[in-house]
């Protein structure tokens, strides 16, 4: 498959590969109105995440991570 970059269409043309033709329109309008944030994830990542949840708990995970490294760096500065 092409990268994106190597399509050759013009602005306003779509590539054959994407097909709305069965889309809904605003099926995801309430949702991103109440401030839901949807985020594509990328195909390779999408076989480790196979749902909201599991996103949802490596991301709480990562942010656990994050502030525990960030208040032990706090701490050895204390200590200097």
């Amino acid at each position: 498959m092409k990268k994106v970059d190597e399509f050759d269409y013009e602005l306003g043309d779509m590539p054959k590969e994407i097909d709305f033709s069965g889309g809904e329109r605003g099926r995801y309008a309430k949702r991103f109105a109440e401030g839901t944030n949807l985020v594509p994830i990328s195909p390779d990542l999408a076989i480790s995440f196979p749902n909201a949840e599991s996103v949802n708990s490596a991301l709480r995970l990562f942010v656990e991570v994050a502030q525990w490294t960030s208040a032990a760096e706090k701490a050895v500065k204390n200590l200097r």
